[in-house]
C-alpha cells in the first residue's frame, strides 16, 4: 500500500482549557486534491498550521510524505508548499527579491532560482512593476505572491489556506489551472477554503471538521451517499454546499423565511 501523502492520527490542540482540534485523523493518498471544510472557527486553520509546522500539537501524531513530522521537520518543510491564513510576507521587498530569497532559502541555485522567479512573476501578472514594494501590493496582489513563493521549489505537497481569496476572476482561473497541472503531475494539494463551489469543482476527496472534530471525510460520492435522506426523493445529485449544511446541522431556509427574519428591510 502507497504511503500516504498526510497522515493524522489523534491530533489534537488545546489552548488553555479550549481544545480547537481533538483527536483528528486523516489519510491523504497522494496526488489528492482535498479540501477540507468547515465553519468559521472550527479548527480548519489550526490543523492546517500544526500540519505544516507552524503550531506544535498537544498530542496526535503528523507523517507527511512517509516521514514523522516531529522527527523530521526540516526535511518535511523542504518538500512542502504553504499559503497561509496570514501571509507573512516581507513588505519591504520587491516581488522579485522576495521571491528570490524565497528560492535560496529552499536550496535552489541561483540560476534556477531566477528562471523560476521570472516565469511566476509573469505567470501572475506581478512584472509590471519591478520596483513595486510588497507593502503597496493589493491584498490579491501579496496573494498571487504568497503561492508563487509556495511552489517557486515545486513541492510534492501543498497546503493552501484560503488561496482565491481578494483573487480576480481572471487570475482565480489561470490559478486553477495551475493547481490542476501540479495534481496531474502527482502532487497532492490540501485545501481549505469557504467557496464550496470552488472546492467542488477541484477537489475529488473532502473532509469537514465541526468544533474541532472530524465530521466527514471521503469522496464527494461517498459523503452524498452518507448524508442523503431517506425522504429524499430527486433524482439530482447533492451539491456540496447541501452535504455541508446537512453535515454541520446548519439548514436553507426558504426565501420567506429570510425574509420573516429580515422583516426589518
Amino acid at each position: 500500500m502507497e504511503t500516504p501523502a498526510i497522515a493524522t492520527r489523534g491530533l489534537s490542540r488545546r489552548f488553555g482549557d479550549f481544545t480547537a482540534v481533538d483527536q483528528v485523523s486523516l489519510h491523504v493518498a497522494r496526488g489528492q486534491f482535498f479540501g477540507f471544510l468547515g465553519p468559521n472557527g472550527a479548527g480548519k486553520s489550526t490543523t492546517i498550521k500544526m500540519l505544516t509546522g507552524l503550531l506544535a500539537p498537544t498530542s496526535g501524531e503528523i507523517e507527511v510524505l512517509g516521514l514523522d513530522f516531529a522527527a523530521n521537520p526540516i526535511e518535511v518543510k523542504r518538500q512542502i508548499g504553504v499559503v497561509p491564513e496570514g501571509l507573512a510576507l516581507f513588505g519591504r521587498l520587491t516581488a522579485s527579491e522576495y521571491l528570490r530569497f524565497v528560492g535560496r532559502m529552499y536550496g535552489l541555485d541561483r540560476a534556477t532560482v531566477n528562471q523560476r522567479t521570472e516565469e511566476l512573476l509573469e505567470f501572475m501578472n506581478l512584472a509590471n512593476e519591478p520596483k513595486k514594494l510588497v507593502t503597496d501590493f493589493s491584498h490579491g496582489m501579496q496573494k498571487k505572491l504568497a503561492l508563487a513563493a509556495a511552489v517557486i521549489h515545486g513541492p510534492k505537497v501543498l497546503f493552501l489556506d484560503e488561496p482565491f481569496e481578494g483573487v480576480d476572476a481572471l487570475a482565480a482561473g489561470a490559478l486553477k489551472a495551475m493547481l490542476q497541472r501540479m495534481i496531474a503531475r502527482g502532487a497532492t494539494i490540501f485545501l481549505t477554503s469557504h467557496v464550496l463551489e470552488i472546492v467542488e469543482r477541484l477537489c475529488s476527496h473532502v473532509a469537514i471538521i465541526h468544533q474541532g472534530r472530524l465530521v466527514a471525510n471521503g469522496s464527494l460520492e461517498e459523503l452524498r451517499a452518507g448524508v442523503a435522506l431517506a425522504d429524499d426523493t430527486s433524482d439530482e445529485k447533492l451539491t456540496l454546499e447541501q452535504i455541508f449544511l446537512r453535515t454541520v446541522g446548519g439548514s436553507e431556509p426558504s426565501n420567506e423565511e429570510a425574509l420573516q427574519e429580515l422583516s426589518w428591510l
